[in-house]
């Protein structure tokens, strides 16, 4: 089978490597569509990120659909031929924060695409993945295309979780990558009135216009647009930080009503905290990281039609075309997300 593997920073390989053997309670799914995160982009151009760098060939990719065309013993519930979106979350379920009920902070993380053990966690671009039954969710009239925004949408709703009550509430959105602009859809879902977006990109803005923003503002051209929301005491309920640098921290916390509260998506690495405005106004920072129930939820609100993921992705590129897809993926200038198709099923 086909996998796109990962040697080391711009030296991206299509391989031919062989299917695993299907084990009991497991499923082997035909590929069919996969999206290029973040994390895929900081392997494909530096090598890792932060501390995490690649030490062997890796498999990329963790946001996939595909067909089960086969089912291991002591599989219920599913058929050949479901199509299905993968959950690239395997948890243990025995360390000490699975039975705290936290799975998303498994001390054995087995994550699709991770550099962060080693030997490295071998990921899901390839023609062929064997998973266990439990990481599949069945995504009944959804596209594969849609079926493989899952993961990236779980990540949001988890996040829209953390939050608490977001219904009626003011909410900034600072960044507008792919997890940015979900995270308007997510918020939206979960009841907020108003939604202001702020980045240094207008493509990025557009898709933020198109997900259901009130309001966006490109800091760049316009970099005093939050000062009427920062006026008196500040403005906002809730503060999505997806950008993951420190500006956009400290313009939000500006931006944010007294007891606000900072959700922590952005993973740009450490960074200065203004820890005496987060004082002064009782701020609630709090981070927010990966997912694991909110996968299946994830799928009901795309399949209920209450969140619409279609117009995010903005390119897709056949498997042969691996290189291509990434250089456009690595251009926020006309990127939103780009998408690999594995078989014809994903058209």
């Amino acid at each position: 089978m086909r996998a796109i593997v990962i040697h080391a920073a711009k030296d991206l390989r299509i391989e031919d490597r062989e299917s695993p053997p299907l084990g009991p309670g497991q499923v082997r799914v035909a590929i069919a569509a996969g999206g290029i995160c973040g994390s895929d982009l900081h392997y494909f151009n530096h090598g890792g990120f932060g501390a995490v760098r690649l030490k062997e060939p890796m498999i990329l990719g963790h946001e996939v659909s595909g067909t089960i065309t086969e089912l291991g013993t002591g599989v219920e519930g599913f058929s050949v031929g479901d199509l299905v979106a993968v959950s690239p979350s395997r948890p243990c379920g025995t360390c000490e924060q699975c039975l705290r009920g936290l799975p998303n902070h498994c001390e054995n993380m087995r994550f699709y695409g991770s550099a962060m053990p080693f030997p490295h966690i071998q990921g899901a671009f390839r023609d062929v993945l064997v998973a266990d039954a439990s990481q599949c969710v069945k995504a009944d009239g959804l596209s594969p295309a849609e079926a493989a925004m899952a993961e990236p949408l779980s990540v949001c709703l988890h996040a829209t979780r953390r939050a608490g009550d977001v219904l009626g509430k003011r909410v900034l959105i600072t960044g507008s990558g792919p997890i940015g602009t979900l995270a308007i859809l997510a918020a939206r879902a979960a009841g907020a009135t108003e939604i202001v977006v702020t980045d240094l990109s207008d493509n990025a803005l557009a898709f933020a216009a198109k997900a259901g923003a009130d309001r966006t503002i490109n800091m760049q051209t316009e970099p005093e647009g939050l000062a009427p929301y920062q006026a008196g005491k500040g403005t906002f309920d809730v503060h999505y930080e997806c950008a993951g640098v420190p500006p956009a921290l400290a313009a939000g916390i500006a931006a944010l009503r007294p007891r606000g509260i900072v959700l922590q998506l952005g993973l740009g690495g450490d960074m200065m905290v203004p820890v005496q405005s987060i004082t002064a106004k009782e701020i609630d920072l709090r981070g927010s990281f990966r997912f694991h129930e909110e996968f299946a939820a994830a799928i009901k609100l795309m399949q209920s039609g209450a969140i619409d993921v279609k117009p995010l992705i903005s390119h897709t590129y056949p498997v042969e075309e691996a290189v291509a897809a990434f250089e456009m993926a690595s251009d926020r200038d006309r990127a939103m997300k780009a998408q690999i198709v594995f078989a014809d099923a994903a058209q």
